[in-house]
């Protein structure tokens, strides 16, 4: 067996100590650049949703002029048709609602109805056991 000699001891100890260092600077490194990379692309994103957003502004004001260039019969007629959109899509906000809380209350009730079932037969258990018991 091979005697190693006390300096040649602390440099392998500073190796290791300097390896563990080197590689947690690196797994440091990595996720700072990740983070980099994630923030350029949140910052993308952003761009892009700004100029979709002009986009629709743009869109609304082409509109709004191709607008005022039919007659006020017209108009009126897109108008009587926003407000009847507007009226039916409430009513079937409305009812998708009522609907949503139809189901979670049956949703509810069965719940109960099978809890109930499972305590009357806990119950049941527990009387024959203490039944049992008191034999």
């Amino acid at each position: 067996m091979m005697m190693i000699s006390q300096d040649n001891l602390v440099l392998i100890v500073l190796a290791i100590i300097i390896l563990i260092a080197i590689i947690v600077v690196s797994v440091q490194w990595r996720k700072s650049s990740v983070t980099k990379n994630n923030i350029l692309l949140l910052e993308k994103q952003a761009e892009l949703k700004k100029i979709e957003l002009v986009e629709k502004d743009l869109e609304n004001k082409k509109r709004k002029e191709e607008m005022s260039e039919l007659s006020e019969k017209d108009q009126q007629k897109l108008r009587d048709i926003r407000a009847n959109t507007s009226q039916i899509l409430g009513k079937v906000n409305l009812l998708s609602t009522e609907v949503n809380e139809k189901a979670d209350q049956l949703e509810a009730q069965s719940e109960l109805l099978k809890l109930q079932k499972l305590a009357a037969k806990l119950d049941k258990k527990q009387a024959e056991i203490e039944k049992s018991l008191k034999k």
